[in-house]
Order: C-alpha cells, then structure tokens, then sequence
C-alpha cells in the first residue's frame, strides 16, 4: 500500500486528532500544519505493549519527544524525526482524549 492510499489520521481519530491541535502551541507552526495530512500507519507492533500510532512506517528513527498537556498532566506524547520537524508517531496517555 502506497502513503497515499492509507487513511488520514484526521479521518480514523477525528477526536484524538481536534485534540492534538487544541493542545499544541499555537506558535508550533510545523507540527500544526502537518497534522492534516498526517497518514495512519497502524498501530506499533514493535512489542506487545506498544500502542502507539504510527504516522510514518514502523522503524522510523524517533529521537525527539513533544509533550502535550491537559490542566499540567501530559497526555499525548508526539514522537518526532531527527529534525523535530515531522511527527512519526503518537501515544496516548490518557484515554479521554481519542
């Protein structure tokens, strides 16, 4: 399957993906304009406890960790690409926000 042929995130996550926007800084303009067209990977099949979302393929280097908070308590992780530019995979910590 191409990147072009898997679903957009926004599409199978609508609330997870209102979420992220509402909670990102409004000046992170990178990562906020990426969130449209972000592609659903899957689901992490690194472990059998990884459920993290892939918005790129599995594998991908992810040596960055953006934190979004809700009332000081994280609640989604956004793992980025060595440039910190490009977000290739989500966890969800707490569940109220999908």
């Amino acid at each position: 399957m191409t990147p072009e042929e898997l679903p957009l995130l926004t599409d199978v996550f609508p609330v997870l993906t209102a979420n992220i926007l509402r909670l990102l800084d409004p000046d992170d303009t990178v990562l906020i304009d990426q969130i449209p067209a972000l592609r659903y990977h899957g689901v992490c099949t690194c472990t059998p406890t990884c459920h993290n979302l892939l918005t790129a393929p599995q594998g991908s280097p992810t040596p960055y960790l953006c934190e979004l908070e809700e009332n000081d308590e994280a609640v989604i992780w956004l793992s980025l690409d060595p440039t910190a530019t490009v977000i290739v995979d989500i966890e969800v910590l707490d569940d109220r926000v999908l």
